[in-house]
């Protein structure tokens, strides 16, 4: 416990932010790093509590507490060591979590949390700054001779391929797109996680043994028989990218889209990379986003910054509390959450249901009415039916699963409720020799959830190929 009277001399300061009118004409990170002795002082903060529920708040039992003493201690070659014994990718987790551990500070009942978050990503900053990240390919006389698969290059892959890597067998990555990264790379906006950032993780990662292989189109190229034949266990780890529908009249005008076809399609030309299917853009456009979670907000950052005429997040459900439930914690409350994007333009509605499109092959309108929350449910209101004018339709109302292609398919491993793939005991499948982590097994989740499943996953796997596992996890 770095000041003993910390959490009460000093409050918590928000992580300073570009001006709006500057990071609307570029697509470069929003925040702006804290100064050192700001940050100190937010470390400073922790209470070293008796009983930390911020490593309980955090999927990956992130050792909070220590490292925040350490960054106070000016000790940040021992903070990225205690960082990195849990988190495997904590700069991706410092910019893109929503923080499940601040939720769960127990500064929270009465005040506000130490910031966590940006505490975390200044000390990965830090230790690649320093050139304390390095790769650390296994030695030579720990390699096992086995070969495993990962299918699927996001976060879960990612971990669970360092994980066995680290544990000496041979990983190959497989991944459908051509640049590695899953929804790091073609989800997020370059705004939120720049993608150089990413490729200097997998650099390190390749230099460490791990051979990735991008235009995969696992299950038949290379075919699922093969793949099976050819490496002695496989983790599915390809996520939960098939969006909710919207069974609707007029859902199949042209404009109407689910929002990760247009994120995909924006990341791609932020890269430079070229567009092969129809163009989904926002330029100049009357724009309707319907779902408030994190990928309409996604939806509108790229909207804004790309020009939209106008644009409007709306949502089924009631308008979520400004402030939490204090009987809610140690959990991550329901309150309404304001993210850079929703201050750069656009409006925000609540209690609007969809009940159809129309338009001449394009749509041109949508047609709506007015909800309300009864008994749990979310009910239309008789005679508030109502017209918006719209060029272009984005669904970001969830997920539904994995998209359920030929390797899917071929392994006939079953679906939850949820449209997740199938487990059996812990990340094993009905198939021997496979096992699913991340979104593909619990449906879309948090990118940390999606690092500790990776790192699971692993420790079962390395205990199915050698009986027995040194792996944490």
């Amino acid at each position: 416990m770095g000041d003993p009277k910390g959490f009460i001399k000093l409050g918590r300061k928000p992580v300073p932010k570009r001006p709006i009118e500057e990071r609307l004409k570029d697509y470069e990170y929003v925040y702006e790093p804290m100064a050192e002795g700001e940050l100190k002082d937010q470390a400073a903060r922790c209470m070293d509590c008796g009983v930390p529920f911020c490593n309980t708040g955090c999927p990956l039992g992130n050792l909070i507490p220590d490292w925040n003493d350490l960054v106070y201690r000016d000790q940040w070659k021992r903070a990225i060591d205690r960082l990195h014994a849990t988190n495997n990718f904590p700069e991706f987790t410092g910019m893109l979590c929503p923080a499940p551990c601040e939720s769960a500070c127990v500064l929270t009942i009465n005040s506000d949390p130490v910031a966590i978050k940006e505490i975390e990503l200044s000390i990965i900053n830090r230790a690649f700054d320093e050139g304390w990240v390095v790769p650390k390919p296994p030695p030579p006389e720990i390699r096992t001779g086995k070969k495993v698969a990962i299918v699927g290059s996001g976060p879960a892959g990612l971990a669970a391929a360092q994980q066995l890597n680290w544990a000496g067998h041979y990983v190959t990555v497989f991944e459908k797109d051509d640049r590695v990264g899953g929804l790091l790379r073609y989800g997020i906006p370059d705004y939120k996680i720049e993608k150089w950032v990413v490729e200097r993780r997998v650099e390190l990662m390749a230099e460490e043994g791990i051979k990735f292989r991008v235009n995969a189109n696992v299950g038949e190229d290379p075919t699922t028989e093969n793949l099976r034949v050819d490496f002695d266990a496989v983790v599915l780890a390809v996520g939960a990218w098939q969006g909710r529908n919207m069974p609707v009249p007029g859902r199949d005008l042209g404009g109407v889209h689910f929002a990760m076809d247009y994120l995909v399609q924006q990341n791609r030309r932020v890269a430079g990379l070229p567009v092969e299917e129809e163009e989904i853009s926002a330029k100049g456009k009357n724009v309707i986003i319907l779902g408030g979670g994190d990928t309409s907000a996604d939806c509108l950052g790229n909207a804004n910054r790309e020009g939209c005429a106008s644009v409007k997040v709306l949502t089924h459900g009631p308008k979520p509390p400004d402030s939490p439930d204090p009987l809610e914690w140690p959990d991550a409350p329901f309150v309404l959450h304001t993210y850079p994007a929703h201050e750069e333009g656009g409006e925000r509605g609540w209690s609007v249901a969809v009940t159809g499109f129309s338009g001449n092959r394009k749509v041109e309108k949508m047609h709506c009415v007015e909800t309300k929350r009864e008994g749990g449910k979310t009910t239309p209101i008789e005679g508030t039916e109502f017209e918006v004018d719209v060029d272009l339709v984005l669904l970001a109302i969830g997920f539904t699963g994995p998209v359920r292609d030929k390797l899917l398919g071929d392994l006939n491993l079953g679906y939850t409720e949820r449209g997740a793939v199938r487990s059996e005991t812990g990340f094993a499948t009905s198939q021997p020799d496979v096992f699913v982590c991340g979104d593909a097994r619990l449906g879309a989740d948090l990118i940390v959830t999606a690092i500790a499943e990776g790192r699971k996953a692993a420790r079962q796997t390395d205990e199915f190929l050698m009986g027995r596992s040194l792996l944490p996890g």
